[in-house]
């Protein structure tokens, strides 16, 4: 890491209140710039035409005995409070009634994002993706070791949708309060200008 994004990074560290964190969280990344794929409908998946995914690529140094809780951490101190330690399910789904982000904090897979015939991804510990409510997600394949930590914007609880949505629910897709944070860097990272702007 260069000087520049050091010092930079430093800032972000202390902006978030994790200066002086555990190792795990230290070694954070400085998430310059996630991979922004923007999926429309496809099929019976309605998705996000608005708000595109972000995917964040070795945001967390994922070791230990524990690297879980290096993710409940950053997402308790930028508001997305973390509600579960899992896996992805092997069917595609999409939520109605919350925006998701899953924190990678173990081994590898290949999750299809957008339904059937989506955008494949290739995910590792230490990434994360940000997944706005209505996007297409299930799991192809995993290692053994696959381990993700699932959480959501404050007042957002989760559904499974496994069909296209009805007119109530696209209507509800389209009114849910946008975060006020980003899950990874928290009150002035990409989500905030680039979900906002939308």
């Amino acid at each position: 890491m260069t000087d520049i994004h050091r010092r930079h990074f430093n800032a972000l560290l202390a902006g978030l209140g994790l200066a002086g964190a555990t190792p795990a969280l230290a070694e954070m990344a400085s998430a310059e710039a996630p991979e922004i794929p923007q999926l429309g409908p496809n099929g019976w998946m309605p998705n996000n035409a608005r708000l595109p995914v972000l995917l964040y690529r070795g945001v967390v140094n994922a070791t230990g005995n524990d690297p879980a809780s290096a993710y409940e951490a950053i997402f308790r101190r930028t508001s997305w409070p973390a509600q579960w330690r899992n896996g992805v399910y092997p069917f595609h789904h999409y939520h109605s009634t919350a925006h998701e982000v899953l924190g990678f904090a173990g081994g590898t897979a290949r999750p299809m994002l957008g339904g059937p015939n989506g955008h494949e991804v290739k995910v590792n510990a230490g990434d994360i993706a940000v997944l706005p409510t209505g996007t297409g997600h299930c799991r192809l394949e995993a290692s053994s070791d696959f381990l993700v930590v699932g959480a959501y914007p404050p007042d957002q609880t989760w559904d499974i949708c496994r069909e296209a949505p009805t007119p109530e629910m696209s209507a509800r897709m389209v009114q849910l309060p946008f975060p006020s944070s980003d899950p990874v860097t928290g009150a002035n990272g990409p989500l905030v200008s680039l979900w906002h702007l939308a």
